[in-house]
């Protein structure tokens, strides 16, 4: 085989493989792809820089735009699996369409990527690679390669890593979130360090309260100004951070029934799922909710499993965006040391009546609640006297 196109992060495992799929695997030509959808800046020049360097053609993609209408479709479903803000999951998928175009463009013989066979990742690159027909190659996964093998790899060859022996941590950052794994992070008796963070260094000394208004489930605006997705994100997760708001430490159930101990950062992603569910709870009905939630706890297992290529991910997107009709609004949320908490909220679409809740106004008949109580409990009550 003549020509790979590489999944291309810039990182250890993906700078690793350009040479490994030369060497190993006997291609003449490695082309590598970093997709943006939005890792910081100095990231992706750095990415392009060593893309440059070591591979033998590089392609940096622009997939904010497409990238930020995904999070707007989880923000609707209220992503969340275990605990997880499916950042790193959400991504994955269209970064392997991106990566499957080039290939195509280029008239490759396989695609490649630097994910490990004890992940989530290669599930979720592998399922949309497979769809377009290609051979795919995971060195990580098939050489059976430890990251300090790799990082021993790096210094022999002379290539230029991110990362050392003493500070390990493999990290992935984009708009939504940042993780961080490996090293000490791997015990889950070891307290990380504080080192391993960066958005939600708290530095506020004294809580806010800031209001977010919605449009069909959909944030259009921070404190009454207008921003497109990218900007109201990025402006949540610096206020967000410097409250210290949106760390996830938590035990996750890998899509291989693997238990692994994940370290999370997503400020804006926490503030943003908090107001949307806050406001939701106005406008919808009760069994609306209840059934929403049976709707994105499979939405969410679809997600992080990276099938949202699976026929059933449209038909859950049709239900939810049907819900989102009437989910417009504002929220007011009161942002503190470590927490955010809804404080006040409004729609047009409110199935709140304070005529009909108040103590101060009668609005309804009391008197006819007496029927209905006398059959409330009924059951329960004739099984209390016939085990008597």
């Amino acid at each position: 085989m003549s020509k790979v196109v590489l999944c291309y992060s810039g990182g250890l495992d993906t700078t690793v493989c350009i040479p490994l799929l030369k060497e190993r695997y006997g291609f003449r030509e490695v082309i590598t792809v970093t997709v943006n959808v939005g890792q910081p800046e100095e990231e992706l020049k750095r990415a392009e820089e060593r893309g440059k360097k070591y591979a033998d053609k590089h392609y940096t993609v622009d997939a904010v735009d497409e990238f930020v209408n995904m999070i707007f479709m989880l923000i609707k479903a209220n992503g969340d699996y275990e605990g997880y803000v499916l950042g790193t999951a959400l991504a994955r998928p269209l970064i392997a369409r991106k990566v499957a175009e080039i290939a195509v463009k280029e008239n490759a013989d396989a695609v490649a990527h630097g994910a490990t066979g004890k992940g989530n990742d290669q599930l979720r690159f592998d399922n949309i690679f497979f769809e377009y027909g290609f051979k795919v190659i995971a060195p990580m996964r098939e050489l059976n390669l430890t990251r300090e093998w790799e990082i021993e790899y790096a210094m022999k060859n002379g290539i230029d890593i991110p990362v050392t022996k003493d500070k390990p941590w493999s990290i992935d950052e984009n708009l939504w979130s940042r993780s961080v794994e490996g090293g000490e992070l791997e015990n889950p008796s070891t307290v990380p360090p504080e080192e391993i963070y960066e958005w939600t260094m708290r530095k506020a000394e004294e809580d806010e309260i800031i209001k977010i208004d919605f449009e069909k489930g959909i944030p259009a605006a921070l404190n009454d100004e207008r921003m497109n997705g990218k900007e109201l994100i990025q402006e949540l997760n610096r206020i967000g951070g410097e409250h210290g708001i949106g760390r996830t430490d938590m035990m996750e159930d890998r899509v291989l029934g693997l238990k692994a101990r994940e370290n999370y950062e997503h400020p804006a992603a926490t503030i943003l799922i908090t107001a949307h569910r806050d406001l939701e709870k106005l406008v919808l009905s009760r069994r609306e909710l209840k059934f929403k939630r049976f709707v994105e706890e499979e939405w969410a297992e679809l997600v992080y499993y990276g099938l949202v290529n699976d026929p059933l991910f449209d038909a859950l997107n049709a239900f939810i965006d049907k819900t989102q009709e009437r989910v417009s609004g504002w929220v007011k949320l009161k942002l503190g040391n470590n927490y955010v908490m809804p404080v006040a909220r409004d729609s047009e679409y409110s199935l709140y009546r304070e005529e009909l809740v108040s103590f101060d106004s009668l609005g309804i008949d009391q008197s006819l609640a007496e029927g209905f109580s006398v059959f409330h409990g009924l059951q329960g009550r004739i099984f209390r006297k016939m085990m008597k």
